[in-house]
């Protein structure tokens, strides 16, 4: 297998990031009456005029475009509001769109490519023919339509370097550029950065050499962690607790290329012991504000057993990240990243996602690694409790603003549960039937589902098309009380192709175990 060196301008070349959208679906969104239309032609804003005609209903299928008058809910304010575009596909999108479309500010919410859920819900106009890897099919989408706003979900198209066609196009996009996106896209990169300017990381070296790799390994012990140096799907990450295994990731990535390109090099990292936490900071360059705290699970199975996975659930506040460890994290990790990003002539612009090991030992935070969007399925729940206009804080960022900017969050807490299709993270059976979700929303209050990878079938129900399929997300005044409506609204779900774990929330809760359907 022949393997290239990582740049930072390799990342610019789509055609060596995979695509994981694409969905087939019927796209609608229903907006409530006391409603206003706009016609799309003053860029990044819009112009609002009395319509007679009360609730309005915008429909864009596969192959049409979207209605040239958009209805936007409102209060009577002529105040223009901000036309977003979401990009991309999942459960954190959905959640994007679910925020941004409650902000005071915003006028419409397009999304693309969406999915199945995010446009029964109305929570937005689902783009789906739109390539979200072609940055001047995006710039001309944003131009006919006013999008004043463009904020980019997933890690593939900002590595792919789509926010640097936008930004130079001159559309307001929050996300980082493809050479900040590298914080991401290489661990190698990120893990240099945390040298240069004394950032706390696990002790690492570099390879792409497997028998190096396997004597390096030898000499250091298990357990220990193999990772691949670019994106995986974030699949490319084994906690080996034996040699044998340790040996068989290296040859996973740098031998038969599980990976593709990347797994062509790897990192080796000591393993570190502890609690692992999800902490996000919005950033605009030079200045950041931290979100509320979030933990998530990442294996698959019940008492954090089995294979890593993109996440199994979540839940805000973290208890164990106390507000004294938020000022570290902010003062020794992420203000460090974002001035040497800046030092380093690649200004970060977006969210800054620190995977976080809180050590047993010392209790002091280090930095496992970085990711350059929202988590999922921390968005999530972060989405849910988020009271401030997100319009308004996002744009702020994109104009280097953030300064003095504070957030309002819900009191209480909120927890999600992952539903996945049997088999994940394995191999698994795509088109199976999901029946209930409406009335599963309507179990308890404050539940939304948020919709990860699912379509529509011929009969226009909804059917798994991914692996996390749904993120059942609850808010409750505690956390005791968001769990239990989470997973009354999970039981509620007729889903016989699906599982999930019965112990989201076990670190920060008493056990309490719920059964398993099917």
């Amino acid at each position: 297998m022949y393997c290239a060196t990582f740049n930072i301008g390799a990342c610019l070349n789509p055609d060596r990031v995979s695509k994981p959208f694409g969905f087939t679906h019927h796209n609608s969104c229903s907006l409530s009456s006391n409603s206003l239309s706009f016609t799309a032609h003053s860029f990044g804003r819009v112009k609002h005029s009395n319509s007679p005609h009360g609730a309005l209903k915008c429909v864009a299928s596969q192959n049409s475009e979207p209605s040239a008058s958009v209805a936007i809910k409102t209060n009577n304010n002529p105040q223009e509001k901000v036309v977003v575009l979401v990009i991309g596909g999942g459960g954190r999108e959905h959640a994007l769109c679910y925020a941004l479309q409650r902000s005071p500010s915003c006028g419409a919410v397009f999304c693309a490519p969406g999915n199945a859920g995010i446009s029964s819900s109305g929570n937005a106009t689902c783009i789906s023919d739109l390539d979200v890897y072609d940055g001047a099919a995006v710039v001309s989408f944003c131009r006919k339509w006013g999008v004043g706003l463009v904020v980019v979900g997933p890690e593939a198209p900002l590595v792919a370097g789509l926010a640097n066609d936008l930004i130079k196009a001159g559309i307001p996009t929050f996300g980082p550029s493809a050479e900040a996106a590298a914080l991401e896209g290489s661990k190698n990169f990120m893990k240099h950065l945390c040298d240069k300017y004394d950032i706390p990381t696990a002790k690492y070296k570099t390879f792409t050499d497997p028998s190096a790799a396997k004597q390096y390994i030898q000499e250091q012990g298990a357990p220990i962690v193999i990772k691949a140096d670019g994106l995986a799907a974030g699949k490319g990450v084994t906690v080996a607790m034996t040699l044998e295994e340790a040996s068989e990731a290296v040859d996973s990535m740098l031998v038969k290329g599980d990976f593709g390109s990347a797994g062509c090099r790897v990192i080796i990292e000591e393993f570190l012991e502890g609690e692992e936490v999800s902490f996000f900071a919005l950033v605009d360059g030079e200045n950041a504000i931290p979100l509320e705290s979030a933990q998530d699970h990442k294996r698959v199975g019940d008492g954090d057993t089995g294979p890593n996975t993109g996440g199994m659930g979540a839940y805000s506040p973290a208890p164990i990240l106390t507000k004294e460890l938020q000022s570290i994290v902010m003062d020794s990790i992420i203000f460090p990243t974002v001035k040497g990003m800046s030092a380093e002539g690649c200004k970060f612009v977006g969210v800054l996602f620190a995977g976080l090991m809180i050590e047993k030992n010392s209790g002091m935070p280090k930095l496992i690694e970085y990711n350059v969007r929202f988590g999922d399925p921390e968005c999530q729940v972060l989405m849910v409790r988020l009271e401030s206009d997100l319009v308004q804080v996002l744009l702020a960022a994109c104009r280097g603003e953030l300064s003095g900017v504070s957030l309002t969050w819900s009191p209480g807490s909120a927890m999600v549960v992952v539903m996945a299709s049997k088999g994940y993270p394995g191999s698994y059976e795509k088109g199976t039937l999901i029946k209930n979700l409406e009335e599963a929303e309507l179990v308890a209050p404050g539940i939304k589902i948020f919709h990860a990878g699912t379509a529509f079938d011929s009969e226009g129900r909804f059917i798994a098309t991914g692996g996390r399929v749904l993120g059942v997300t609850a808010k409750g005044n505690d956390l005791e009380e968001a769990r239990d409506r989470a997973y009354r609204a999970v039981e509620d779900i007729d889903w016989p192709g699906g599982f999930y774990r019965r112990d989201i929330g076990w670190r920060a809760l008493p056990q309490k175990q719920f059964s398993t359907k099917g």
